[in-house]
């Protein structure tokens, strides 16, 4: 379920949108769950007690506090005459209310996510993996989770688990946080990989020399291949071409009207329609030329209509960031917006010695200043531009 189809907590399903929860809850009672230790201590020490948390299988914390979670919640369920087993369950939702009672979902609640999506969707439209742009939330938009109420959440995502817990002291209870931190621990269980390649400088640093980067167009299988390529130290030229062999015109043109959507693309239409026609030729020359010369002009005119002036380079890039950051609420997710700024910086808007010509053809100054070679004017060069572009139109 994606976030414009999401009821809010507790209502009805809106009409034609047949969801429900698969089964209804156990009903607990006698739930004393009000922090968990944040480490050990003697009798009559002063000790840190978590209140709130979220946190993934890949640490030893998530270890420590799930096992004595799940010991309390079996323990009260055998209390109440059930018999539960979390440890063979995928989804795991317990809410506590201010009386200590509790209704427990083992398996049970419909789930939703809150997705941003790479092209276009009428309501019933399967959503594919290749699809998915980012994810920004989780929730169970058909469990009632009241302001005082607690929530316990375990799930499990292929082979590593989250745990979020929220035993809300000040009686407040955000189901909008929950969403959003329980998205942040779906993403980090479901793309790890790619955290993972971001994060090891090795790796990271040969894909950006090579110029790619988890462009959104890319993200998944094929981005996939190009960091286990690199980390296994293989040549490239092999998976770039299968990737430069899927971006065929229907790719393509699914691209240019996500651009379209957009003023400060759409204002370049004539430039952007002549860059395409040329990657289609393949002629890289004139899509190189066109797609860096015009990121500047793009993000300006970005940047002029929120702020009504006009800003240098430097600038304009941090106000891509920024924007990608304040469009998805956090700076951690799938748009990988600091990544991308050093990608921008250091490739794509990269400084070059004009005296010796060692400029790279992926770089917007030495294509600007003709200070790159014609041999280096390669079809996979002109892709990347044109992916540079693309994340820009879902950061702007």
């Amino acid at each position: 379920m994606t976030e414009s189809q999401q009821p809010e907590p507790g209502s009805l399903p809106k009409p034609g949108l047949l969801v429900g929860n698969i089964a209804e809850p156990i009903k607990l009672s006698d739930l004393q769950l009000n922090g968990v230790s944040a480490g050990a201590a003697r009798g009559g020490d002063t000790i840190q007690v978590w209140t709130r948390l979220y946190v993934t299988s890949d640490d030893r914390f998530f270890h420590l506090a799930v096992e004595s979670l799940n010991a309390h919640i079996e323990y009260v369920a055998r209390k109440s005459g059930r018999s539960v087993n979390l440890k063979r369950a995928d989804t795991v939702l317990l809410v506590v209310h201010p009386d200590n009672t509790g209704d427990l979902w083992v398996d049970a609640a419909a789930m939703a996510l809150q997705i941003m999506v790479k092209r276009n969707m009428a309501a019933g439209t399967v959503v594919f993996e290749n699809d998915i742009a980012d994810v920004n939330g989780m929730s169970f938009p058909l469990v009632q989770i009241g302001k005082e109420d607690r929530v316990v959440c375990l799930f499990r995502e292929g082979w590593r688990f989250a745990l979020f817990f929220d035993f809300n002291p000040d009686g407040e209870f955000s189901v909008p946080d929950m969403q959003r931190d329980l998205g942040t621990l779906y993403r980090r269980l479901k793309y790890r990989d790619l955290y993972d390649a971001i994060a090891d400088e090795a790796i990271f640093t040969r894909l950006v020399a090579a110029g790619w980067f988890p462009f959104v167009e890319i993200i998944g299988s094929e981005f996939r291949s190009l960091a286990n390529t690199c980390e296994a130290g293989f040549e490239l030229d092999d998976e770039e071409a299968k990737i430069l062999a899927r971006f065929d015109a229907e790719r393509i043109e699914r691209m240019f009207s996500r651009w379209m959507a957009k003023p400060h693309f759409a204002g370049k239409e004539r430039f952007l329609r002549s860059a395409l026609k040329s990657f289609a030729d393949g002629d890289a020359i004139p899509v190189l030329k066109i797609a860096l010369t015009e990121i500047e002009g793009i993000l300006g005119d970005a940047y002029h209509k929120i702020h009504g002036t006009r800003v240098k380079i430097n600038k304009l890039l941090d106000f891509a960031i920024a924007s990608a950051e304040a469009k998805t609420g956090q700076s951690d997710t799938l748009l990988f917006p600091a990544a991308f700024a050093h990608y921008l910086k250091s490739h794509t808007f990269a400084n070059f010695d004009p005296t010796t010509r060692t400029g790279n053809v992926s770089s917007r100054h030495a294509v600007g200043h003709g200070a790159a070679a014609a041999e280096t004017y390669t079809m996979v060069r002109a892709l990347q531009a044109l992916l540079t572009l693309d994340q820009l139109a879902f950061y702007t």
